[in-house]
């Protein structure tokens, strides 16, 4: 026969190639900064999620955290926590712009990253993150937090000395009733027994940030911010969320899960890819 005959599977109609086209020019690239004591594995549910909206996603494991092979007693400052994201956005491609997406204290690893690269940065989400200021030292809102927080509702997380007199330094680890009814208390069983078995000690860096330059206005106060409100958030409570959002002023636009606790890529995935997917058509 003269005539190819594609079989109706295979056969690509001009409606589909216009899809793929476009999927391809409206490509963002989401950086994923995962929060204290946690790891990349926190966007397993996330990552194709967005993926297949056609986007690219870089999840990464910051110092100490996941499977990144310091130990938190090797970690110091607020920098050598971040040092796998400074790493990868001085990597980025000449031109390239990434939304940046960080989570509860990956918000502070933005900041940093913000500071150094706003070129290279399209839109900043805090996601139930913490959230500096330019006015304030880098400590002022995690300071703050503590202040509001009581040693009570810390539960079973764990705090120790792991520095020296010469350099303190106090980690964090989570305890599973903590994570139970202040992290997890909206999630999937499986999700939070998953995250029992990964999570690992962490710091604030309260040390370090206490005693560390301001974040500029022409770095960090230049980049546009978005910041995603979870409204059963029992960690970083609603309310909280609120003031740091009021506190920095500035904030291009707010967006809000509801019936979401403090791991929203757990406890609502699809809702936070739908920001996120919003995000990037009215930011990028």
């Amino acid at each position: 026969m003269g005539n190819d005959i594609q079989h109706p599977r295979l056969r690509i109609t001009k409606k589909e190639k216009d899809m793929e086209a476009a999927k391809q020019q409206t490509q963002s690239h989401f950086i994923l900064v995962h929060g204290g004591c946690h790891g990349a594995w926190c966007w397993y549910k996330l990552k194709p999620l967005l993926e297949s909206h056609g986007h690219k996603v870089t999840v990464l494991d910051l110092a100490a955290s996941g499977i990144n092979t310091k130990k938190i007693e090797e970690v110091i400052t607020l920098y050598d926590y971040t040092v796998p994201l400074m790493k990868l956005m001085e990597s980025l491609p000449l031109g390239e712009k990434v939304i940046l997406v960080g989570h509860s204290f990956g918000g502070m690893s933005l900041a940093l990253a913000m500071d150094k690269f706003s070129e290279k940065i399209s839109v900043a989400v805090f996601l139930t993150a913490f959230m500096p200021d330019t006015v304030h030292k880098p400590s002022f809102v995690i300071d703050q937090y503590f202040k509001e927080t009581t040693p009570e509702s810390w539960l079973d997380t764990k705090f120790e000395s792991c520095g020296t007199p010469e350099v303190p330094l106090t980690s964090v680890c989570f305890g599973p009733k903590y994570m139970a009814s202040k992290l997890y208390q909206l999630c999937p069983i499986q999700d939070f027994t998953l995250a029992t078995t990964l999570v690992r000690p962490g710091s604030s860096f309260l040390e370090d940030l206490t005693h560390a330059n301001n974040f500029s206005n022409e770095g960090y106060g230049s980049v546009t911010r978005v910041f995603i409100v979870c409204n059963e958030d029992y960690t970083i409570t609603k309310e909280y969320q609120w003031w740091m959002i009021e506190n920095i002023g500035g904030v291009k636009e707010v967006m809000e899960i509801k019936g979401a606790d403090h791991m929203p890529m757990f406890s609502k995935p699809q809702e936070l890819c739908c920001c996120l997917l919003e995000i990037a058509n009215k930011h990028t």
